[in-house]
C-alpha cells in the first residue's frame, strides 16, 4: 500500500510503498477514504514533539472494515468507522472511572516480541498512522457510524470536531448563557466554537489573525470576532464583556496565546488549553489572579467517550447543528501533503482533507 513516510525531523515526507501486517484477536483492518492534514501532524514533522522515526504519520481518518480480529466485538466487516488517537483499554483507572482519553494502557499496542502492525521498520503514529491507503489499528480506536454520513467530512470528527465540541461541552461544561472566547480558528477552534453555539453560549468572541478564519467563524456561530493583528485581544474581550468570559479556549499552542487566554478571564472563569503547547515552553501567570478563583486546565481530545460521542456528532452534522462542509478547505490526494503541511504554516485555510480513492 501507499503511505507517507517522515524519515527525518523537519523534512517532507516521503511517498512510498509499504506492507501491513493481519490483524491479530483484537485488531482491525481499515482501508482508509479520508484523512485530515492536522497541526499536530505538523508538531511532529517540526520536532516540537518528539516521536520515533520512520513513521507513517495521520491521526485524523475515516474508513471502511475490511478484516476484524477473532475476539473483535465492536465493529465488523463493511461497517464504516471513524478512528480516534485515544485508543482506550476499558479497564485502567481512567477508563472505569470514565475518563477514557487519559487512557495509556499498552494493551492497545502490540507487545514487543509481536510482529509490527507496519513493515519497512515503520513506527505507528498515534495508534493509527493514517496517511496511508490502510491502518491496522485496536478495535478499540475506531467507533462505527451510519453509513450515509460522508467520509471526509466524518474524519474532521476523528480529531479536530472532538477535540473542540468537547473541551467545550466536556471539559469545561459551558452552560446556557455564559460567555466563551476561543483563540485561534483553524479546525479544532472553529469547532470549540461551534461547540459553544450547540452548546447555548450567550456571546462566543473568536479571535485569530487572519479575516478569513474570522468570517468563517462567524458561520459556525461566533456573535464576535477580533483580529489580533490589528488589537489587543485582552482588551478587546474585556471591553466586549466588561470583565471578561466565564470560558476561555486556547487552540493554537503558544505561550502569548495561552497567558492572553488566562488574562481574559472574568472571576471564576476557566482558561483551558487546548493547543499542544511545545515541550519544554513554560506559561507565566500573575499569582494574584487566583484569589479571583480563575482556573487553568488542559484538555485532551476533548474529553472524549469517543464510541460515544462521535456517532453523536455525526447525528448533530446529518441534522445540521454541527458545521463541518465549510471547515474543508481543500480536498487533496496523498502525494500532495506536504503542500498541506506548508498551507497549515500559512494559516489560511481551516482544513485540508486526504482522500483516498
Amino acid at each position: 500500500m501507499k503511505a507517507a513516510v517522515l524519515r527525518e525531523v523537519g523534512k517532507p515526507l516521503q511517498i512510498e510503498t509499504i506492507s501491513i501486517n493481519k490483524p491479530g484477536p483484537h485488531e482491525v483492518l481499515i482501508r482508509t477514504k479520508a484523512a485530515g492534514v492536522c497541526h499536530s501532524d505538523l508538531h511532529f514533522v517540526e520536532g516540537s514533539y518528539p516521536h520515533p522515526l520512520p513513521a507513517v504519520l495521520g491521526h485524523e481518518s475515516a474508513g471502511i472494515v475490511e478484516a476484524v480480529g477473532s475476539e473483535v466485538r465492536t465493529v465488523k466487516v463493511g461497517d464504516h468507522v471513524i478512528t480516534c488517537l485515544s485508543a482506550f483499554c476499558g479497564h485502567c483507572n481512567h477508563c472505569v472511572t470514565g475518563h477514557m482519553a487519559r487512557c495509556v494502557s499498552g494493551d492497545v499496542r502490540r507487545a514487543k516480541d509481536d510482529e509490527p502492525r507496519l513493515g519497512n521498520g515503520l513506527n505507528q503514529f498515534l495508534n493509527l498512522s493514517s496517511f496511508a491507503e490502510q491502518m491496522l489499528i485496536h478495535e478499540h480506536a475506531c467507533v462505527a457510524i451510519r453509513k450515509d454520513m460522508p467520509f471526509d467530512r466524518a474524519a474532521l470528527i476523528g480529531c479536530s470536531v472532538t477535540t473542540g465540541v468537547g473541551a467545550v461541552v466536556q471539559t469545561s461544561s459551558v452552560r446556557a448563557g455564559e460567555t466563551v472566547a476561543v483563540i485561534g480558528c483553524g479546525g479544532v477552534g472553529l469547532a470549540a466554537v461551534n461547540g459553544a453555539a450547540i452548546a447555548g453560549a450567550g456571546r462566543i468572541i473568536a479571535i485569530d489573525m487572519h479575516a478569513s478564519k474570522l468570517n468563517l467563524a462567524k458561520h459556525f456561530g461566533a456573535t464576535d470576532v477580533i483580529d489580533a493583528s490589528q488589537e489587543d485581544p485582552v482588551k478587546a474581550v474585556m471591553e466586549l464583556t466588561k470583565g471578561g468570559v466565564d470560558h476561555s479556549f486556547e487552540a493554537i499552542g503558544l505561550k502569548k496565546t495561552t497567558e492572553q487566554a488566562f488574562k481574559m478571564l472574568a472571576r471564576g472563569g476557566t482558561c483551558n488549553v487546548i493547543g499542544m503547547i511545545p515541550v519544554g515552553t513554560m506559561i507565566e501567570l500573575h499569582g494574584a489572579d487566583f484569589l479571583g478563583e480563575k482556573r487553568i486546565q488542559g484538555s485532551l481530545m476533548g474529553s472524549n467517550r469517543f464510541p460515544v460521542d462521535m456517532p453523536r456528532l455525526v447525528d448533530f452534522y446529518m441534522s445540521g447543528k454541527l458545521k463541518l462542509d465549510e471547515m474543508i478547505g481543500q480536498r487533496i490526494k496523498l502525494e500532495q501533503v506536504n503542500d498541506a503541511f506548508e498551507e497549515l504554516k500559512r494559516g489560511e485555510l481551516a482544513r485540508s482533507v486526504i482522500v483516498f480513492d
